[in-house]
């Protein structure tokens, strides 16, 4: 193994070792990246399928939103859990672990005779998807410093927006090209999880140590507290729920992330409308495709808002994180008022509501090494996704209530309201 002084002077004393570390490093990023890159594949499909669900089971869209929530929620217990496991267990094995199970699941939802057995295995889906993300967030901050991590963990927030492309493209091509019924949504797009799932475990490695590097983190104060690989479970969450920062800027992304999934889940249904099997021969746009520009938008909110928070705010997160939040709630505020028939309009704006809304993303990630150090990282990561998820949960019946009784587009001031909220926390978070 190389001593750590060769490390941390890599740039001067050892050049060749240098470019063999950051090759190591960038070869874990992208794994991350390529596995999560199709994760949203098992959970994001859900609101294409909604309009068929409906017609079949003949349920409301209240309903489903509860049905949306047992996932929601699940993740949101499971990422309290799987964030600790990959502390103590490592990312590689749960988050490969949990893209398969989320595979079968995906599976085993589309079999489901009725809204009770759909809800049950969504939700078992919403606690193996939870294996993935904060697993593979500890994996990440075992291999890149506090300095690099707004960036690194805006690339991997990136590929989750590509993620959400993915997931939208493949479900409009079951449904639209295909013309397939809506259980196909759980069956073909899920494919890409399991591929990802494999490649992941056979590519990356936990630690720089597993490859006879040294960690390129020294445990001071400048990379959070100093902990002994050996804390305990108890102590790890102790240690994070203690922390009052933490706990603020879990309530910020709870709001936030209110807001994505009031998008992800209901945009869809707004586009494709009554006649959601046949596309609109008299445009010049197939509506149904003007939900794409969301998810593009997410990605690459994503990656420029870790990188603002780096390179504009000297790694001060919770200014990059107000900065868009307030710019999320003004554009979606504009979107509510614009028809569905205003195709090259509606792009623009719901590209502009995704990169802003999601943006946030990565800095919130990159905020749980820097507040709690990068060996509780899983943990910490686990405890915010907890909060962001629970409040996703209890958005999705509130949302489908109001879309019952209401026209579809009353998602945006939803979304808008999450966003002032999400900003006016975010604001008290100061490191």
């Amino acid at each position: 193994m190389q001593s750590p002084a060769s490390i941390g002077s890599v740039g001067i004393a050892n050049p060749e070792l240098a470019a063999s570390f950051r090759h190591a490093q960038w070869r874990m990023l992208l794994a991350a990246m390529f596995c999560y890159l199709f994760f949203y594949t098992g959970r994001q499909t859900f609101g294409f399928a909604i309009p068929g669900i409906q017609a079949e089971f003949g349920v409301s869209k209240a309903t489903l939103g509860w049905a949306s929530a047992a996932l929601l929620w699940c993740y949101a217990i499971g990422q309290a859990i799987n964030g600790n496991l990959g502390d103590k267990l490592g990312g590689r094995r749960v988050m490969s672990a949990g893209a398969i199970l989320s595979f079968i699941m995906n599976w085993a939802t589309s079999l489901s005779t009725g809204i009770v057995s759909l809800s049950v295995f969504w939700g078992i889906n919403g606690y193996f998807q939870s294996m993935g993300w904060a697993p593979g967030s500890r994996l990440l901050s075992n291999w890149w410093g506090r300095h690099e991590r707004g960036t690194v963990y805006g690339l991997y927030t990136f590929a989750a927006g590509l993620a959400s492309v993915l997931s939208f493209v493949t479900s409009l091509i079951v449904v639209g090209y295909f013309q397939l019924d809506w259980r196909w949504i759980f069956r073909i797009p899920v494919l890409l999880l399991l591929i990802g799932g494999i490649a992941f475990y056979l590519i990356a490695r936990e630690r720089p140590e597993d490859m006879g590097f040294v960690s390129p983190h020294d445990d001071t104060v400048d990379d959070g507290p100093r902990v002994a690989d050996s804390e305990s479970s108890f102590a790890r969450y102790k240690a994070v729920l203690s922390n009052w920062r933490l706990l603020v800027a879990g309530l910020a992304i709870g709001f936030q992330n209110a807001a994505r999934y009031g998008l992800l889940v209901w945009v869809p249904v707004h586009f494709l409308g009554a006649n959601w099997t046949k596309a609109d021969a008299a445009a010049a746009i197939d509506p149904r495709w003007i939900s794409i520009a969301l998810p593009v938008g997410m990605a690459f909110g994503a990656f420029s808002n870790g990188w603002i928070s780096d390179r504009l705010f000297n790694s001060r997160r919770s200014s990059a994180i107000v900065l868009y939040m307030v710019l999320a709630a003004i554009t979606a505020l504009y979107m509510y008022t614009i028809p569905t028939s205003a195709v090259y309009q509606g792009m623009v704006v719901l590209f502009l509501c995704g990169f802003f809304v999601y943006g946030p993303q990565s800095s919130f990630w990159a905020l749980c090494p820097d507040l709690v150090g990068h060996k509780r990282a899983g943990t910490a990561t686990g405890v915010m996704n907890f909060c962001a998820y629970l409040f996703a949960g209890l958005g999705e019946p509130i949302i489908g209530h109001f879309m019952d009784g209401h026209p579809t587009s009353v998602v945006f001031l939803v979304v808008s309201a999450c966003a002032v909220a999400s900003a006016a926390v975010a604001s008290f978070i100061r490191r």
